[in-house]
């Protein structure tokens, strides 16, 4: 007979699932908006290559940032938690998806495990030094890719201005801006498959009596196959809002833009891993607009699409505080009823 553990694995790994499903399809848009948006590539080809080289990243590299949504903000998530908090974000970010609003998948992840810290440790449980070097990140890497975008595309746009724009030269930006999509989609899973799998983090190690490293690259494998099938079936209807929606892209602005984000996602989740060994989630779709805003206010500043951007930050703000609530509220509901071993 299935034990109750069982069952409640089951459940959570289920939703883990559907999570990385919901990050492919509402995520698909930070490293093909470029692409697409510039009329080099079609979205479906925008998105096989997306799911390629996001699965890789999440396989190579996707532990880094694991080890820190899983045994860094809090010491550690058990069953009942890594559950609720599944739940709680693909709720969340499915909700935003469907309204075609580009969440970020990262604050409400973090939301929610802060919220279930607070249900399940109090104040004291949640690592606020970890914490807050996510916050500045939250900050920082925005306006990162934003001032590199808007730099790299002004040096662009003052040398080409001297060339005639041929259609070798076009194709051959072309090329670049179809790298920079790859180096940002590896970059992407890099970082974010521990959205959808990093709680389970201590739960796999634990069941399966294996070391933490055999955890999490078991853990990557199965979020980057949800990711990329997120990413094939309902990827459309937010990379259409970010490509067309913020300002008009022409293909040196895609390649300025997207290899800016790739640059900035990439250092963020390598070097921090290296200085203190925690990986940082930054969110990957600021990174990515920030860019997109970076090369249209070097463009000019009236490309801006202001309306969309506001309606963006709004649904950022409201992410981290909502998901926390209503992570704490479901955790300590749950707890009350159900009593597992771990």
């Amino acid at each position: 007979m299935i034990d109750l553990v069982t069952i409640i694995l089951g459940i959570g790994l289920a939703l883990s699932f559907l999570m990385a499903m919901s990050l492919g399809a509402n995520d698909a848009a930070t490293p093909t908006d470029c692409a697409v948006g510039s009329g080099v590539l079609t979205v479906r080809k925008a998105v096989i290559l997306f799911a390629a080289f996001t699965a890789l990243g999440a396989v190579l590299q996707g532990y880094q940032v694991m080890k820190t949504l899983g045994k860094g903000i809090v010491r550690e998530v058990d069953l009942l938690g890594a559950m609720t908090v599944s739940l709680v974000t693909a709720l969340w970010v499915l909700m935003c998806s469907y309204r075609g609003l580009d969440v970020s998948v990262t604050y409400a992840s973090i939301g929610s495990i802060i919220g279930y810290g607070l249900a399940a440790y109090g104040l004291s449980g949640v690592n606020l030094g970890i914490l807050q070097k996510v916050v500045l990140s939250w900050i920082s890497s925005p306006l990162c890719s934003m001032a590199l975008s808007y730099t790299i595309y002004s040096i662009l746009k003052k040398i080409l201005a001297e060339k005639p724009w041929t259609i070798r030269l076009q194709k051959l930006f072309s090329y670049f801006l179809i790298f920079s999509l790859c180096f940002s989609a590896y970059s992407f899973g890099a970082n974010d498959v521990a959205n959808a799998t990093g709680v389970y983090v201590t739960v796999a190690s634990k069941l399966g009596k294996m070391p933490d490293y055999t955890a999490m690259l078991l853990l990557s494998i199965f979020g980057a196959v949800g990711i990329a099938i997120g990413g094939l079936t309902w990827g459309r209807r937010v990379i259409e809002t970010v490509a067309f929606r913020i300002t008009r892209i022409d293909i040196v602005m895609g390649f300025s833009a997207e290899i800016s984000n790739a640059l900035v996602v990439y250092l963020f989740t390598t070097i921090p891993y290296m200085l203190f060994g925690y990986g940082l989630p930054i969110s990957t779709s600021l990174a990515s607009n920030g860019s997109i805003i970076g090369v249209g206010l070097a463009k000019s500043y009236k490309s801006i699409n202001t309306r969309t951007v506001t309606r963006l930050v709004i649904t950022w703000i409201i992410t981290v505080p909502a998901t926390a609530v209503i992570c704490l509220v479901a955790y300590t509901i749950l707890n009350n009823i159900i009593k597992l071993p771990i």
